[in-house]
């Protein structure tokens, strides 16, 4: 009697224990994620942004990543790895060319036409959110068939639908700005959320699809309408067309004026010298994913899995792009045109040396290099249209911009697809493309500084009579 007795104390103290460690442990956790998600409201409404609503749109930047990560890595884990290489390559290009090509011809219209509801952006940031958590919870019911229309069909709805999103942000971002806070400042503030959001949502997203891809768009919808949620608490200042002027009206004719600053020719020429760097960058990143997707199947990274190691690259491309938004802000107002064809050259000699001395340190070392050299590339661009661009044709200016970028990433990633899958031949040809962009930016640079001066040189000379 005693025994069962003492037996019963002992199970009863063990029962306690573990019941006082488990709750120990699940207030520590909830310590931990409380103390964290205040240091990210601390941080985003410092400096004045949280009385404007700019922090309100720092963390809705953080939110969206996550959802948008989770949605890629779906997606990729689907396409890349669902089928053996040789299958698996003509698929993506398929992919590529319904998804991503149809977006790059819409994407000029998102600007123009958002232009014209400007003063509904919250409401376009809350459909097209709300649009993305419905396209990805119909997306988990068909992504197991790769063959299916509907795929192609909601992810082109979904890239559609955040570009909208993308660009209404940007628009509203004027409108929150604190005192003595730049558009420079805020976009790097943004960026920085966008580069941990993305960590986040590769993290989260990557464990729930080892679950099945449908996981991790279930996950993605649940983001999405949390996003939904912080839109409808971002201030009404948003909406606000204080200033402004319609650029659509304009955009809708069949003949534009001759200083239409969408054109190219009609730019400035540090906005132009940013841009073509920007075409090298995004050239490079479209190479790096798909190029780099398929080569470690076939030959790994070191011992590593495929999937391993094209996270490790990404990783590194996110720890580059996010020293980038630092050094970006520090640099913000030394010449952004010279940094942009910098970093330019830095990703081109990178290559090179990922061609000659192929090995897991210098692939690594590529992938961060590249996420640095777009970062500040990308923040030169902004702050340059910023600058010289009007501000009632800004939109439509990046609009049309990240158009013409998205097409030379699809390039890039057609061309990691089309290469043989030998490193050396692949980075080899990365390079010279690179090098190329380069030298046509140079020149480039040279003629509009020969041109301003032999203008210069006309104005001050008398004319004869």
């Amino acid at each position: 009697m005693d025994t069962d007795r003492a037996s019963t104390d002992r199970e009863h103290g063990v029962g306690h224990a573990l019941g006082s460690g488990v709750k120990g442990a699940g207030r520590g956790i909830g310590h931990g994620i409380g103390h964290g998600l205040r240091r990210v409201v601390d941080y985003s409404d410092s400096g004045g942004a949280g009385p404007t609503g700019l922090g309100k749109l720092v963390r809705l930047e953080f939110t969206d990543s996550v959802g948008d990560a989770a949605v890629t890595i779906a997606l990729a884990g689907t396409i890349f790895f669902g089928t053996p290489t040789d299958e698996a390559r003509p698929e993506v290009a398929r992919f590529l060319a319904m998804t991503m090509v149809p977006l790059a011809i819409l994407a000029p219209l998102i600007g123009p036409f958002l232009d014209r509801f400007r003063y509904g952006r919250r409401w376009a940031i809350g459909i097209s959110t709300a649009l993305r958590a419905f396209l990805s919870w119909v997306l988990a019911g068909v992504v197991h068939d790769p063959n299916s229309v509907w795929l192609f069909v909601c992810a082109l709805g979904v890239l559609v639908a955040n570009k909208a999103n993308t660009v209404s942000r940007a628009a509203a971002v004027p409108r929150l700005l604190p005192e003595g806070f730049t558009l420079v400042n805020a976009n790097s503030r943004l960026s920085m959320a966008n580069v941990v959001g993305l960590g986040v949502g590769g993290i989260l997203g990557g464990a729930l699809s080892r679950l099945g891809p449908d996981w991790a768009l279930r996950f993605a919808f649940v983001v999405f309408l949390v996003a939904v949620g912080q839109t409808i608490l971002l201030p009404g200042r948003v909406d606000s067309t204080k200033g402004e002027k319609s650029a659509g009206a304009v955009f809708w004719r069949r003949k534009h004026g001759p200083g239409d600053q969408r054109r190219f020719r009609n730019m400035t020429a540090p906005v132009q010298l940013a841009l073509l760097a920007n075409l090298g960058a995004k050239l490079m990143g479209g190479f790096l994913t798909f190029f780099l997707a398929f080569l470690f199947r076939d030959h790994p990274l070191g011992s590593l899995p495929a999937l391993v190691a094209l996270g490790i690259v990404v990783a590194a491309s996110g720890a580059g792009s996010a020293i980038g938004t630092v050094v970006g802000n520090l640099l913000k107002d030394k010449r952004p045109e010279l940094i942009a064809l910098i970093f330019l050259g830095i990703d081109a000699a990178m290559a090179v040396v990922t061609a000659v001395f192929y090995s897991p340190p210098t692939v690594i070392a590529m992938g961060f290099v590249a996420g640095l050299s777009t970062q500040m590339v990308k923040l030169g661009y902004n702050a340059l249209v910023q600058r010289d661009v009007s501000d009632e044709v800004q939109t439509s200016v990046f609009a049309r911009s990240e158009a013409v970028f998205q097409i030379c990433w699809v390039a890039g990633g057609f061309l990691g697809i089309a290469l043989p899958l030998i490193p050396h031949l692949g980075f080899g040809v990365v390079a010279g493309l690179l090098l190329g962009v380069a030298v046509l930016i140079v020149i480039h640079w040279i003629r509009t500084h020969r041109a301003a001066a032999a203008e210069d040189v006309g104005f001050q000379t008398p004319q004869a009579g």
